[in-house]
């Protein structure tokens, strides 16, 4: 999942990029709304976490015109205010959700899980291939009962490949589905990620290379 934080306090939107990054998730960050916007015209999102005070460009702006444009992207508004009537109005901007300062971490995941499942096609909580078994609740693998200790980026990474359900995923789409803006699109990250992955795994040729195209799983699903 890919997410774009929107929220000009750096430290905060920092400890939010940072516990997201550590969920799997790509996130990229802008400080204020005329960022925000930009970064939406040049990447897709799932999520959006639009903080409604943002300078530049005011979030209510910056929701409708994510709205306007029938961007896919989820957005999920969040204010100092908690009172009702401002939630309301961030809602009958498009907003898709609405959470007020002061937040529960788990909760701002859990909601964002939500957003995501709503922007994309929605993959089971549990996925199956072969004798692997992705649980993205717990964020665990198992591969024929034995359980797989993976890292954050080889746990996404085999993520995007079950999810394509044997379809050919390219390194492109892999770096900027797993990894966020920052990374360097020459950089070997992808390689060297999927090289530890195949270690792990009992049978390491479970995944493929497709030369010139990307990767796969092979096609022996239980």
């Amino acid at each position: 999942m890919r997410v774009l934080i929107a929220e000009d306090e750096p430290v905060l939107a920092a400890f939010i990029a940072e516990g997201l990054r550590q969920q799997a998730m790509a996130v990229d960050i802008a400080r204020d709304g005329l960022t925000a916007v930009q970064k939406l015209a040049a990447d897709e999102y799932d999520v959006v976490v639009l903080d409604r005070d943002l300078p530049g460009k005011h979030g209510d702006d910056v929701c409708r015109e994510i709205v306007a444009t029938g961007l896919r992207a989820r957005i999920l508004m969040l204010t100092a205010m908690g009172d009702v009537r401002e939630r309301v109005a961030g809602l009958r901007l498009g907003a898709d959700d609405y959470l007020a300062k002061p937040f529960d971490f788990d909760e701002l995941v859990a909601r964002i899980d939500a957003l995501g499942r709503r922007a994309r096609p929605a993959a089971p909580p549990v996925m199956r291939h072969g004798g692997i078994e992705l649980n993205t609740a717990l964020r665990q693998v198992m591969q024929d009962g034995r359980y797989v200790p993976l890292s954050v980026k080889e746990f996404g990474v085999l993520h995007a490949l079950m999810a394509a359900d044997g379809a050919v995923v390219s390194a492109e789409e892999l770096l900027s589905g797993v990894w966020d803006e920052n990374a360097d699109p020459f950089t070997n990250a992808v390689r060297i990620t999927m090289s530890r992955l195949r270690a792990k795994l009992d049978d390491p040729q479970v995944i493929e290379t497709v030369a010139g195209a990307g990767y796969r799983l092979r096609g022996d699903k239980p």
